[in-house]
């Protein structure tokens, strides 16, 4: 062959993708049918939750979200996820940089434990605590003789949200900081830097932004988490409901318009987490 070196190989012949050898209407259809799904599934559902929302006027919407109890839920709602996140952020980062920078025994069986939460039904994960911090639980008695109060408290809601979201954090971590290997933090270290060090200098700049990815979603799920904190609320209204027992509580007394409006508030701070972590999936991009 002509431009060929003696002795050297031939050159390869380049392959295609099949992806992109596919016929054009293939790509269509499929993306089509994504398109329908999406709009059946997502779209449509919360554009009736708007209109729903708005259907008897802007008074009856404002009022719905001015009402205490509304206001409670959203207090306590913004509460829960005050106090979950960041102990969840701490516990999935120490989580993902033992289990990525150490090798000791039983690492299996703290993955398993991180993954728990992903396979057990929340509504389980309530019960869990009922059982443990219940009248009739492990601790009880104990909690009743000393005036504690967790179960129908805000203890208990707390508790049953950290068990739903803490493997967010941990679980965008680790699979980021195993690609990224130990050679950096090594090499700081043989340098003289020290472990806090390392972490700030280091390890949390490789790391920011699957961070800030797991912080938002476990943010998310906190704010919108129904199954486990309806277990262990009560269901007290102006006290232990968060909005999305709210919203059940007033749907199930046919105040439907009510119900859509603090809906709608949910559906708005979903949106806002979405294009929040959208943001910072660009940036992370360029």
């Amino acid at each position: 062959m002509a431009g060929t070196l003696p002795g050297a190989a031939a050159p390869r012949p380049v392959q295609t993708s099949r992806a992109a050898s596919e016929a054009p209407w293939v790509k269509w259809l499929l993306i089509a049918g994504a398109g329908l799904v999406l709009l059946w599934l997502i779209v449509l559902p919360l554009a009736v939750v708007l209109t729903q929302a708005l259907k008897k006027g802007w008074d009856v919407y404002l009022s719905a979200l001015s009402d205490p109890d509304a206001l409670s839920a959203l207090k306590l709602t913004l509460l829960v996820a005050l106090i979950t996140v960041p102990l969840n952020t701490i516990f999935g980062v120490a989580a993902a940089w033992a289990i990525t920078k150490f090798k000791f025994k039983g690492k299996g069986i703290l993955i398993t434990l991180i993954d728990l939460p992903f396979a057990v039904s929340p509504v389980i994960g309530g019960l869990i605590f009922v059982l443990v911090f219940g009248a009739n639980g492990w601790f009880g008695p104990w909690l009743a003789d000393h005036d504690i109060k967790i179960i129908y408290a805000v203890p208990g809601i707390v508790l049953a949200t950290l068990f739903v979201t803490f493997p967010f954090v941990a679980r965008e971590l680790i699979p980021l900081m195993e690609d990224q290997g130990q050679q950096e933090e090594e090499a700081a270290i043989t340098l003289g830097a020290k472990g806090w060090v390392v972490f700030t200098k280091v390890t949390l700049p490789n790391i920011r932004w699957g961070l800030i990815y797991g912080i938002i979603l476990c943010n998310a799920r906190a704010m919108g988490e129904f199954g486990a904190v309806s277990v262990v609320s009560g269901h007290i209204r102006g006290e232990t409901n968060t909005l999305p027992l709210h919203v059940e509580i007033l749907y199930n007394e046919y105040q439907f318009s009510a119900s859509f409006a603090v809906a709608s508030l949910l559906l708005l701070l979903a949106l806002a987490t979405l294009l929040i972590k959208s943001f910072y999936a660009r940036k992370n991009a360029h």
